[in-house]
């Protein structure tokens, strides 16, 4: 963790901006208020608010204190005509008054259902009525009705879902379901809570949870150990995510220093009673080291150090989780991820002949967040590329070419507005095409960093946000009119220690258009020709294995040959031999692999600190009663055939990451992204890493019937 970023978080968290100790009222350019025309636009207002962990960060921003989300906002809606009704107001929730007690409310991320005449958001209700009070409150989701004009705005809370947990980003499934963010740990485990993040070990949401319509049973049906957000349903019926990886050591935990500043504690198992140690040495068995002082650390490897805010897909049970249509950083860009094996000239951190259409790369110090589809143009979805920290996940707008049929190769980015984090035009989030064409996002006229130009006491915060029509500029947009006049109301709230005063314009954020639109269908995965004849050949019943799979909570994964890497990838070994089998090496020496081992990310670390609760996963080889592991391999491991399959039953709505390993059991291509199955899911990849059109030998996709898979099929069948 670097000290300079701790001092520099801590002025925001207390509400100062460093370096300033006289209050001022920020000056701001004039807005003019749109005088045309728009769709019904649903949308929020925020008291304003900054820091580590506030409502509008990038990351570990579902934290319900009033730190962390103000008080006083509210869920509004705006008619073409230019009326503007606070919903949650109307409803009889949230105080009117000026000193914000036990009924203030900030609210969230609002999703219209597919009637357009209701919709779900996240509401947080409550706030210390006393110096140094308490409250225990939760981000929950309610359901607004009574949106359209003449009607009686009726807000209810939503049944069924995790109570004692902060549950956000809401949205409708195609059958009625609603899938939202949870920190509630994957079984509830009150030990767990609450779940950490792999970089600052702060509180995060574990991933997507999906509560039936009728709201008798929630589950886990995609984990995301650093936090799923801003979920979204395309028209082709995946849930479209930002998801954070940040799959390295534990940096409160690998060097000598950290160790005494957090005092880590490794348990053995997940369970309340296991025994612990504070050993640090030998305790994390992957990814590799994260620098030079790990105890662990090999001069030949490059240490991994990784983030990554990245668009995923995943459909609406769980499976099929990757990201959008499998595009990754060799073509889109993003992490700081370095060519793994030191000493190799043929790897390098990006392919320099590259055939990727995209040239705007994304950032390494951020990624891209709120994405969602063009109305207009489905093939497209828009989305803010910000950096992690000191924006409020704002920054410059993206359009992206995302849909299904489109090759990862062939998807470009292509900036909405300058693709310059300076841009004295200003800053961008939230960006929404209307089904009339209009744009809208976003903007704060403050073209640098989020700060609080007052004190604890008397915040003024200097960003401007509102909702505002993008205009024409040129080949890109920028901001013009106004959405509304400005919404205005001055508050009072306890922090809990002092008393706290904000008077003026309320930021606009997450605006949604409402509007009936079409149910998107249901996806699920299915399995190809090549396998099915493999299944066939064997006897086993498709079907058949898909239930006893659900019932013991795993999933089958099958390649047909690691050995075929992407011809863009060459940030790991690619040249690589199944001894005695296939081989990409061809005249060039190369990587002997035998196995590929899987790790699941066991919650085993905490930290022996007053102020740190909960547990941080760590990469733990894969267990359990019903899986089938080479005993010869190393833990956690199946063998590779020899003509480069692998096939093997793995846990299911549990976050997994492996690695290819050599004879002598070391780790050479490690696949460092966490990947969650659904439960019964039989996932097919051609490759290890998939090929989009060619390897890097250029080779065509696998085709071969994976031997793997037969040999896994006999052994199940034969148990």
């Amino acid at each position: 963790m670097s000290l300079r970023y701790v001092a520099a978080s801590l002025c925001v968290l207390i509400g100062l901006s460093c370096g300033s100790s006289t209050p001022s009222k920020t000056t701001r350019p004039r807005d003019e208020v749109f005088a045309g025309k728009v769709g019904t636009v649903l949308f929020v207002t925020q008291v304003p608010i900054g820091g580590l962990g506030s409502v509008v960060g990038a990351f570990n921003n579902h934290l319900p204190g009033v730190d962390n989300a103000s008080r006083g906002g509210d869920l509004m809606i705006r008619y073409p005509d230019g009326e503007v009704r606070n919903l949650t107001r109307e409803a009889g929730f949230g105080d009117a008054g000026e000193s914000q007690g036990a009924k203030a409310i900030a609210v969230r991320e609002p999703t219209v259902h597919w009637n357009g005449n209701r919709a779900l958001f996240s509401m947080v209700v409550g706030a210390p009525g006393k110096q140094y009070g308490r409250v225990r409150s939760r981000w929950q989701i309610y359901e607004v009705s009574g949106i359209a004009k003449g009607e009686k705005a009726v807000v209810e809370v939503v049944a069924g879902q995790p109570r004692d947990y902060n549950n956000t980003s809401p949205i409708y499934g195609s059958d009625d379901a609603i899938l939202f963010t949870s920190d509630r740990p994957r079984n509830g485990e009150a030990h767990h809570y609450p779940p950490l993040d792999e970089y600052e070990s702060m509180p995060t949401n574990i991933g997507i949870y999906r509560l039936e319509a009728n709201g008798e049973k929630f589950s886990l049906i995609e984990h995301s150990p650093s936090g799923a957000f801003n979920l979204v349903l395309d028209s082709h019926g995946r849930i479209i995510f930002t998801k954070w990886d940040h799959l390295q050591r534990d940096q409160q935990g690998d060097t000598p220093s950290d160790v005494s500043t957090y005092r880590p504690i490794t348990h053995s198992d997940e369970s309340a009673s296991a025994s612990t140690t504070m050993e640090t040495a030998n305790a994390e068995v992957f990814p590799e080291p994260r620098n030079e002082q790990d105890p662990n650390y090999d001069s030949a490897v490059e240490p991994h150090r990784f983030n990554h805010f990245f668009v995923w897909e995943v459909n609406q049970d769980g499976s099929e989780e990757e990201t959008l249509n499998h595009v990754g950083r060799q073509e889109w860009g993003g992490s700081f991820t370095e060519a793994s094996i030191r000493g190799d000239s043929a790897l390098a951190r990006r392919a320099p002949d590259t055939v990727a259409l995209n040239t705007l790369q994304l950032p390494d110090d951020g990624g891209a967040f709120h994405t969602r589809q063009d109305a207009t143009d489905p093939v497209w979805y828009l989305s803010t590329i910000a950096p992690e920290f000191a924006t409020g996940c704002s920054g410059y707008l993206v359009r992206m070419e995302g849909d299904p049929e489109v090759n990862p190769e062939d998807m470009r980015v292509i900036a909405l507005t300058k693709p310059d984090e300076n841009n004295p035009e200003g800053r961008y989030r939230n960006p929404i095409k209307l089904s009339d064409g209009t744009l809208l996002a976003v903007h704060s006229h403050e073209p640098g960093e989020l700060k609080n130009d007052g004190s604890l006491t008397s915040p003024n915060w200097n960003y401007d946000f509102r909702i505002k029509v993008l205009e024409a500029d040129g080949e890109r947009f920028k901001a013009g009119a106004t959405l509304t006049s400005g919404i205005e109301r001055t508050v009072s709230w306890w922090t809990p220690d002092a008393r706290a005063n904000w008077s003026g314009v309320l930021w606009e954020l997450d605006p949604v258009e409402v509007a009936p639109r079409p149910r998107p269908p249901m996806r699920t995965g299915s399995v190809p020709d090549v396998e099915q004849s493999v299944f066939a050949d064997v006897g086993v019943d498709i079907d058949s294995l898909r239930a006893w799979m659900s019932e013991k909570d795993l999933a089958l994964i099958v390649s047909r040959n690691v050995t075929a890497r992407d011809r863009n990838d060459v940030q790991q070994p690619f040249r690589l031999t199944v001894p005695g089998g296939v081989s990409s090496a061809g005249e060039n020496s190369g990587y002997d692999v035998s196995h590929i081992q899987f790790f699941q990310a066991d919650y085993v670390r905490s930290y022996d600190m007053s102020n740190r609760r909960g547990r941080r996963p760590l990469a733990r080889p894969i267990h359990g009663p019903d899986l089938i592991i080479d005993p010869s391999g190393p833990a956690g491991s199946v063998a590779i055939g020899l003509d480069g399959s692998m096939a093997a039953f793995v846990p299911a709505r549990r976050a997994l990451a492996w690695q290819l390993v050599s004879p002598e059991q070391e780790g050479v291509v490690r696949e460092r992204n966490w990947l969650s199955f659904g439960a019964g899911e039989i996932r097919v990849c051609q490759a290890c890493h998939g090929v989009n059109k060619e390897t890097r030998q250029g080779t065509g996709i696998p085709a071969n019937e994976p031997e793997a898979l037969r040999d896994l099929l006999q052994t199940w069948k034969s148990r």
